[in-house]
């Protein structure tokens, strides 16, 4: 007899040995739905799983079309990984029901197929959920060196609290300066600027080989980014940060192109991400007029069906998301598009400025520059919706290199990478309903009629 349903803790971010035990939990529970495969191992050895889900009493899933959901590529973007979980409990729990919302399931699981993969980097997911985390951008192999820094300050959780934050110095060479409308906001020193009180901002962490004036702080050591490492448009590390020394060089992208380009079924997919409150679509190397009109078109259908569902915004990554004007960037949207020609989207998830009312239609250069008052709204929002746990308060610490310092500030992780954990379903829940019409869109090849006809000795018309 099946087991019972599991019920997903969705303000919880699972280690890797939970979620594991979760996927297999769905698949007890619904075998005729659900089957849990490892498309791989990642870089320390832990299985990459696929969840497969569709009516099996209809067929096989390589039989049927197919999408593709991944997330949690980037190591500290968990909520991706909430959000797969999410539209996974969605189509089981719906599957078999009578109302409406489960009719789209039921005809969407016995005519098609959902490939999901919660976490296609369980390593560095791992990292970011440590008792003492660090947040890298990707898989925890070191790259482009292999040597620890010898001397340097290196970006880590050194009060034991479970976040990394910022450290305040005193110094009156400082480049920042209190906000007079609150103490705890710190805002850019103004050129030319004398004769008030200035500090340093530096990132948490530890000092080694400290000369007691200058410092630089190291990058991490892990500088892959398994998002650069796909075949289309990969470029060396001088050109694009973190591709890897080839295409496909790292093990979890090596599972994620092998089981895809093994599924022909696939033909639509969706990444996610955080954070941005954005939907991209291709292309991420070359701009819309450069594109096949009739494949723009499509996207741009599709995409609008996602600003409808999820409230966000669909935009070009070519166009409206760039980190620098000179900058391409590749990734997995571009593979499977180019050389695959499926349809591929990424979505940003959650939008901490859309939460604190600040409207904002330039993503990527609202990092670069933004008015002050921006911030304060950010830190309204951090007091009144997130028990001013979004901006920690400033708190003494005796740092054995740099002596009385105070720690504090933004909680990136917990509260600009991912939404705080009671926002978190919420936010997974905008996507259930595009996903499913994705694959619904997607062409199926259906034999109406068959007839044989005898033409003569051992000659037959099908």
């Amino acid at each position: 007899m099946p087991s019972p349903l599991p019920t997903p803790r969705f303000d919880h971010f699972y280690r890797h040995d939970e979620l594991t035990a979760l996927l297999f939990a769905y698949a007890e529970a619904r075998p005729n739905l659900v089957s849990v495969r490892s498309i791989g191992k990642s870089y320390e050895g832990r299985d990459i799983w696929v969840v497969v889900v569709t009516n099996l009493a209809s067929g096989m899933d390589i039989d049927k079309p197919a999408l593709w959901v991944d997330g949690n590529i980037h190591a500290a973007e968990l909520t991706a990984s909430t959000t797969c979980l999410y539209y996974l409990h969605q189509l089981v729990s719906l599957h078999g029901g009578s109302s409406a919302e489960a009719a789209q399931v039921n005809r969407l699981l016995d005519s098609r197929a959902v490939y999901l993969v919660p976490r296609l980097n369980p390593d560095g997911a791992e990292l970011a959920l440590a008792d003492r985390p660090r947040h890298i951008r990707s898989s925890t192999r070191p790259y482009p060196y292999t040597e620890e820094p010898v001397d340097g300050l290196t970006i880590e959780d050194i009060d034991g609290d479970g976040r990394i934050l910022t450290m305040r110095v005193p110094d009156p060479h400082g480049g920042y300066k209190q906000h007079p409308a609150d103490p705890r906001l710190m805002v850019a020193r103004e050129p030319g600027e004398f004769g008030g009180e200035y500090y340093r901002l530096i990132p948490e962490g530890f000092i080694k080989q400290h000369d007691g004036l200058t410092f630089k702080v190291n990058p991490d050591r892990e500088g892959l980014d398994l998002n650069r490492n796909f075949p289309a448009d990969w470029r060396q590390e001088f050109q694009q940060l973190g591709a890897g020394p080839y295409p496909t060089s790292e093990p979890e992208v090596r599972a994620m192109v092998d089981f895809i380009t093994q599924h022909p079924n696939i033909g639509a997919a969706v990444s996610f991400h955080t954070h941005s409150g954005v939907i991209l679509r291709p292309c991420g190397t070359r701009s819309d007029k450069d594109m096949t009109p009739e494949d723009l078109w499509l996207f741009q259908q599709f995409s609008a069906l996602g600003e409808k569902h999820s409230g966000y915004p669909a935009i070009s990554i070519y166009e409206d998301f760039r980190y620098h004007p000179k900058d391409v960037i590749t990734g997995t949207q571009d593979w499977v598009y180019e050389h695959l020609g499926a349809l591929f989207w990424v979505v940003e998830l959650w939008s901490p400025n859309k939460e604190a009312g600040i409207e904002n239609t330039k993503w990527i250069d609202w990092y670069r520059t933004h008015p002050v008052e921006d911030d304060l709204k950010l830190l309204k929002w951090s007091d009144e919706q997130c028990e001013g746990k979004a901006h920690v308060d400033w708190t003494p610490f005796q740092h054995p290199q740099l002596g009385a310092v105070e720690i504090g500030g933004w909680d990136k992780m917990n509260y600009w990478r991912n939404p705080p954990p009671n926002l978190r379903e919420r936010e997974a829940a905008r996507f259930p309903g595009w996903l499913t019409q994705l694959a619904m869109s997607l062409p199926q090849l259906e034999l109406i009629r068959t007839e044989v006809r005898a033409l003569g000795p051992d000659m037959w018309r099908v």
